[in-house]
């Protein structure tokens, strides 16, 4: 039986956003705000960072650390300077995410677009959890971790984005591990898997090649395809389906995320009625050692 725990007091938490000067990270850290959160963003754009910051310093307490996910010390330091500064992490987004730079058929992927986009994804979640969850565990306070994944891997994959929608599978499944391995050990602390939905989403995650490396550039041709603006993406969704497709409202949805968590969902996402359809199809196709269907979203 899971451990039922009370609400979290959003307001005079310590939250850490990674990926937080932008995006869907962005929102969420204007919604901690206003619930009265002291927020940390953690992110690697520093001149973005900066300008995020004093933009949203007049609505609460927020202070942006230059965070690299994927480096160990960087992390480490972040880290520092939290409990340090504040005593505390109760609510950790790690939300930091990329693409592997353009979609197309797997075969066409490099390994260093699987390096760049699991190094970022995955193993940015990893560093972050093996930095800051001893931490949380060890200061006793109720807390949360939630992880970005996506319904594209989390739930099935859309077959052209296959190295984001791998890595996004193995985010949920950490994730769901996480969150056992927090109620067996008795902890104040449980996990969160965020499924971005309610319609595409304007953020940086599109054109997240601007961050990419010198040493993970592609070595050869690749898909032909690197970033993409939003508009872009849009309209590449209108063509593959033949309609237009739904935009979410960041600002609604941060504030939907942030009220699943002081709730303590495990999944939070909307549209859980088709997503539950769409997993019922697959469980059914694997029992019959069918391919599963994937999700209904193609990149052309």
């Amino acid at each position: 039986m899971t451990a039922q725990l009370e609400e979290l007091q959003i307001d005079g938490a310590v939250a850490v956003v990674t990926g937080g000067a932008n995006g869907i990270g962005k929102a969420i850290v204007t919604a901690l705000l206003g619930a009265n959160a002291t927020v940390v963003i953690a992110d690697i754009e520093e001149a973005v960072l900066s300008a995020t910051v004093a933009e949203l310093s007049p609505l609460g307490a927020v202070t942006g650390i230059q965070t690299d996910v994927t480096d160990e010390s960087s992390v480490t330091a972040l880290a520092d300077q939290v409990f340090e500064q504040f005593g505390r992490c109760n609510l950790l987004f790690l939300n930091a995410g990329v693409t592997s730079g353009g979609g197309g058929l797997p075969w066409e992927q490099e390994p260093n677009d699987w390096r760049w986009c699991f190094g970022v994804n995955v193993f940015g979640t990893g560093i972050c959890s093996s930095v800051f969850i001893p931490r949380m565990i060890k200061s006793a306070q109720p807390g949360q971790i939630i992880v970005t994944s996506s319904k594209d891997g989390g739930v099935a994959p859309v077959p052209t984005a296959s190295i984001y929608a791998a890595s996004k599978a193995a985010l949920t499944c950490f994730a769901e591990s996480l969150d056992h391995n927090l109620i067996n050990n008795n902890t104040a602390l449980r996990a969160s898997v965020f499924y971005p939905s309610g319609g595409l989403l304007d953020t940086g995650l599109y054109s997240a090649a601007r961050n990419r490396p010198e040493h993970l550039q592609r070595q050869g041709a690749g898909t032909g395809r690197g970033s993409m603006s939003f508009d872009e993406l849009v309209a590449r969704v209108a063509k593959a389906t033949g309609k237009d497709p739904a935009v979410a409202d960041l600002d609604e949805l941060a504030e939907f995320v942030v009220e699943g968590v002081r709730k303590r969902r495990f999944i939070i996402a909307r549209d859980l009625d088709a997503t539950a359809e769409l997993l019922h199809q697959r469980a059914d196709a694997i029992g019959r050692g069918d391919l599963p269907p994937q999700h209904g979203l193609v990149l052309g």
